[in-house]
């Protein structure tokens, strides 16, 4: 099992400890490093930033939304960091939920998100390929655009540009059970949310039969401490902010994977608490049990007996999320 650097998207502002992270992972053998986005800072530019500082450690995105980008234009940053780091990019992708889609990016969430998904890989495979113009009749992406509302008069390319790598690592965030069979089908890894080793079944048949060479790239928060609640409150306020607030009441697939983890009743009381603007109540009624199931936190003995139970399953790759640097180096350690 390989480990990886998870840095997530920013706050108010860039961290000045990011890039001194990374290359603390990189020296200490890290395979990875990896940003994200959200509604704030994006996923490439940070990215690139870390490149440009580091020479060996690959180069994720956990996750870039689809929808802030055609896929083509998803397919530029890809190949452009892949040449300037040497062939170090791999590229995860996240379609994101109705509240971010519609409300952020002013675009209408897809009626078949599964397609809609398919589509948009199809089309960066295509651009990484560089086998010819880019084409697709799609419900959602059509290469040339032949929508109603279009001159008729675009024409297919392919880019100029030559891809450093064709087959350019792609992997997809998948929640449901469906969502994860196709990831496995089109895409080169999964990037899954609250991972629990003790619950692959959560996720649906298909992971029991995971192709060769198949990634499985799921974050966790790590934490070395004496005490486990007080270690786990990070991880439970980012529960309760995804399940609370990341997504309508009635549609929140991080709140509905919860559930199928066997706790809908308290997926549903912490969106309550949050959408009623009672964040601290909803923080401090994410259970315990589930904040510690998807997670390593505690003394270096606990962490070291647990890491075992993720090493057991399907994961290639851990994407640790570590405030600090005695961690880092411990997960190092105990993984060697």
């Amino acid at each position: 099992m390989r480990l990886g650097l998870a840095l997530g998207y920013w706050g108010r502002g860039p961290s000045p400890d990011h890039v001194p992270l990374a290359q603390e992972a990189e020296r200490l053998g890290y395979d990875s490093v990896w940003t994200a986005e959200s509604w704030g800072s994006d996923a490439f530019t940070a990215l690139t930033w870390i490149a440009a500082r580091t020479s060996t450690i690959r180069l994720g995105t956990a996750v870039a939304q689809m929808a802030a980008r055609s896929p083509t234009t998803t397919a530029m940053h890809a190949l452009t960091l892949d040449h300037l780091s040497g062939g170090r990019m791999m590229l995860g992708l996240g379609l994101s939920g109705p509240q971010v889609v519609e409300g952020w990016y002013g675009r209408p969430f897809p009626k078949s998100p599964l397609t809609a998904t398919r589509e948009y890989v199809d089309v960066v495979r295509q651009v990484l390929r560089r086998e010819g113009p880019v084409a697709l009749d799609g419900r959602f992406h059509s290469h040339p655009y032949s929508g109603p509302d279009g001159t008729g008069i675009g024409k297919a390319l392919k880019p100029i540009t030559h891809p450093l790598r064709a087959d350019l690592p792609v992997l997809l965030g998948a929640e449901g059970p469906k969502n994860v069979a196709q990831t496995i089908r089109i895409a080169d890894g999964w990037l899954p949310l609250y991972w629990s080793p003790s619950r692959p079944d959560v996720y649906g048949e298909a992971v029991g039969a995971l192709p060769d060479d198949f990634l499985v790239a799921p974050l966790a928060r790590v934490q070395v401490c004496d005490d486990v609640s007080e270690g786990l409150l990070p991880v439970k306020a980012m529960l309760g902010f995804y399940i609370g607030g990341m997504g309508h009441a009635a549609r929140n697939f991080h709140a509905d994977l919860m559930a199928r983890m066997g706790y809908e009743e308290e997926a549903r009381r912490i969106q309550e608490l949050f959408l009623s603007g009672r964040r601290e109540e909803a923080v401090l009624a994410v259970p315990d049990a589930f904040a510690d199931e998807i997670s390593l936190v505690g003394p270096r003995e606990r962490i070291a007996e647990r890491l075992e139970l993720w090493r057991k399953g399907p994961v290639t790759d851990l994407l640790v999320l570590s405030p600090d640097r005695p961690t880092l180096r411990l997960l190092a350690e105990l993984n060697s």
